[in-house]
């Protein structure tokens, strides 16, 4: 039990040095060591952890069917961890910043409908963002695609 503890708390700390590797260009090596760890704990890991997964193995595709793939799977994580209304205050200020990304991922697929669709359940959402953190960057991008969208 406490080793499957210990593992369970590397799970974050793994991510993030992926997804360092993502930020510094190595999509590669990223995605390798993303696709490594969602082998480890698949689909029925942590579902906060497989969100968070998910949602980077996202950002580390080059196809964008891929792209949309990996976020779907990352907002049905958040569900999984939403169930019986156990979201935690993390999960919740997920939620828009996947619906963001599942609004970009169709607009790249020409589906501007589903887009719209997406980004404004992402603004309906955006309360949950704080007023730091990654919470500007989020509100920016929902304004810069609502305007590509022509929704302002």
């Amino acid at each position: 039990m406490a080793e499957q503890r210990q593992a369970a708390d590397a799970v974050p700390t793994r991510i993030g040095q992926a997804v360092m590797l993502l930020h510094a260009g190595d999509r590669e090596e990223a995605r390798n060591r993303l696709g490594a760890l969602w082998a480890e704990i698949g689909e029925t890991g942590d579902p906060l952890h497989r969100c968070t997964l998910a949602h980077y193995l996202a950002d580390a595709q080059d196809d964008p069917g891929d792209e949309l793939a990996w976020d779907l799977r990352a907002l049905t994580a958040l569900a999984a961890d939403g169930c019986a209304g156990r979201l935690s205050p993390a999960a919740r200020a997920f939620r828009p910043t996947l619906h963001l990304d599942l609004a970009a991922d169709y607009l790249k697929l020409h589906r501007p409908d589903v887009a719209r669709l997406h980004l404004a359940r992402a603004q309906a959402a955006a309360d949950a963002l704080g007023a730091a953190g990654y919470g500007p960057g989020v509100r920016a991008g929902l304004d810069r695609l609502g305007r590509l969208l022509g929704e302002g």
